[in-house]
């Protein structure tokens, strides 16, 4: 499968990491939890797969368009 790069859709804070590197996901499951404007924004899974990477950290600051967590 090909390799999946999830970006941050806003600016903001990770507020919470839901999974580590090596974890099998499945379709929309929460990935990462990010906090922008008192909003929490949730980051899910475009389909099932095993998390490659996992780009940030919880209380990191993310800019839009960043990758986050890239997926296989």
């Amino acid at each position: 499968m090909p390799r999946i790069h999830l970006p941050s859709e806003v600016t903001g804070t990770v507020w919470k990491v839901e999974v580590s590197a090596g974890d099998p996901v499945s379709a929309d499951q929460t990935l990462v939890i990010l906090e922008s404007m008192k909003m929490e924004i949730p980051l899910t899974a475009p389909r099932a797969g095993v998390v490659l990477e996992l780009l940030v950290a919880e209380g990191e600051s993310v800019a839009e368009g960043q990758t986050v967590v890239v997926l296989e």
